[in-house]
């Protein structure tokens, strides 16, 4: 792993203990040396990070929107920033950048794309880990969700190892070093229509 794509808030959230988990995982990066890459911004959960992880000597790479980069919210201080058209660009290019993907606190956008890496490697497009660093029981009922849609059997029980949850960045990033992606088949096949 060279690099890990850290989706979160632009958004600092109502606890600091967001940006406290979000500077505490920009550090973790840098002392293994593993790259960031993350939305651009220099507000938030995502600029703690951002700096977190400069404060350390390590690698910031941005992925902004040109309408987003524009109303003065892009970081001016990463190692590498790149501009794109529009959304779909920029997550694409932050997929292509990324070894793994991790998702801090954060609103709607953030769980649209850890939700989007997850359902690639679902699909087979990828074999990168995907995990939620669950800051203040953040994420608790959103797990609960996932739990049930794999007893319900809309999610196969065997998929359940290609999402992580962790409380601490160090936790998350070790199973990250072990992760083995699942073989990945089709949900149903042609005999089963």
């Amino acid at each position: 792993m060279d690099r890990i794509c850290v989706y979160c808030g632009s958004s600092p959230g109502r606890l600091p203990e967001y940006s406290d988990a979000a500077r505490m995982l920009g550090h973790e990066l840098a002392a293994r040396k593993l790259g960031l890459v993350y939305g651009g911004a220099s507000v938030g959960v995502m600029g703690a990070v951002a700096d977190a992880i400069l404060e350390k000597g390590g690698e910031a790479i941005g992925v902004i929107p040109f309408a987003l980069a524009t109303r003065e919210v892009a970081h001016s201080g990463l190692d590498d920033l790149f501009v794109v058209d529009s959304m779909h660009e920029r997550k694409a290019k932050m997929a292509e950048l990324s070894d793994g993907f991790i998702a801090l606190p954060g609103g709607w956008g953030t769980i649209e794309e850890i939700f989007e890496m997850l359902t690639w490697a679902q699909l087979g497009f990828h074999q990168k880990p995907c995990g939620l660093l669950n800051i203040a029981g953040y994420y608790d009922h959103l797990f609960t969700f996932l739990e049930h849609a794999i007893d319900q059997r809309f999610v196969r029980e065997e998929y359940r190892p290609m999402i992580m949850m962790e409380e601490t960045a160090s936790d998350l990033l070790d199973r990250y070093q072990q992760y083995q992606a699942p073989s990945v088949r089709k949900w149903i096949g042609p005999e089963e229509t």
